[in-house]
């Protein structure tokens, strides 16, 4: 099964866990941890993502990372090429050192903030590493109680989630963090499409915002104009003469924005669209625009050309 793309847009939150090759160690001593925080901290400055979280494991990383305009793929593909290169040269080893593809989960910030936070600081108490949190040199679980200066954590939102005052604050974080209640592994990867933790209200807003470029997906002109219109035809049951008609239905005329708007994920102009349904171009424009149609009404209509529509349904 192909790789769904990642979403990825300005102010997105995401659980990012990356993994050792075959779950080998990607840290073998201290300055290796050390490195690794380098290299976090010099494309933050570059980047200038915010860093609520991290974790370092010998074998694994856990991080909580809210972007800005550089997506999340860029971010990650620059520390992780980075550390490889110097764990290789290190090492005097050569090839893969992370496990494939990093996991980037998109999170309901508001919702999950607090409880990816837990989870995550943790990990080295569930892995049995040490038996207090504070233990843990390599999370930022000290930086949050004042015992420690590291100055690439963004704090402020998570505390202030407690108090505005910061020894207050820190206070109650602490008892949050020791209170006993664990955190149910499927409360953080019970995920929408291995992609998105939050409720169905938190996906289509995502779906919203993200505005996914389809057409940088996906092959322009892989498929005809009449063969698009086929496989909304099978997803919507409208037809393409009802496409080109003058009705003004609401079915109809959301199936003229979904045909619309997946004929320009392919790559086709508002004018050919215009001209095969013959529609003034002013129209097609306002529905390339319209953000009442959800990116998962036109993803159905993709599916189905993806495992090919029914063409002998239309002429």
């Amino acid at each position: 099964m192909a790789r769904k793309p990642r979403i990825e847009f300005e102010g997105a939150f995401y659980h990012v866990i990356t993994r050792g090759n075959h779950r080998q160690k990607i840290f073998k001593e201290e300055g290796d941890f050390t490195r690794y925080l380098e290299i976090i901290s010099d494309y933050k400055l570059q980047y200038k993502y915010r860093l609520y979280v991290f974790v370092l494991m010998n074998n694994h990383v856990h991080l909580l990372i809210e972007t800005r305009e550089v997506p999340l793929s860029k971010i990650l593909q620059g520390i992780n090429q980075r550390y490889t290169m110097y764990f290789n040269k290190k090492y005097k080893t050569v090839g893969h050192l992370f496990q494939g593809r990093y996991k980037g989960i998109l999170c309901d910030r508001d919702e999950y903030l607090l409880t990816l936070v837990k989870y995550i600081h943790l990990n080295p108490v569930r892995a049995k590493v040490v038996e207090r949190m504070q233990e843990y040199r390599w999370s930022s679980h000290n930086s949050y109680i004042g015992k420690s200066g590291d100055g690439i954590i963004d704090r402020d939102q998570v505390l202030r989630m407690f108090s505005e005052d910061r020894t207050t604050a820190r206070r109650l974080y602490k008892a949050y963090m020791e209170d006993g209640r664990t955190v149910d592994k499927l409360d953080i990867y019970g995920t929408i499409d291995q992609r998105i933790l939050g409720d169905e209200r938190f996906r289509d807003k995502v779906m919203e915002k993200a505005e996914i470029d389809l057409s940088a997906e996906r092959r322009a002109g892989a498929y005809s104009l009449s063969t698009i219109a086929c496989a909304k035809e099978e997803a919507y049951g409208i037809k393409l003469v009802e496409i080109k008609a003058k009705g003004k239905g609401r079915a109809i005329s959301t199936g003229r924005k979904v045909f619309s708007q997946v004929s320009r994920a392919y790559g086709y102009k508002g004018k050919e669209i215009a001209a095969y349904t013959r529609k003034d171009p002013a129209i097609i424009t306002r529905y390339l625009k319209d953000k009442t149609v959800h990116k998962i009404e036109a993803e159905k209509v993709i599916e189905i050309l993806k495992r090919g529509p029914n063409v002998n349904r239309q002429a």
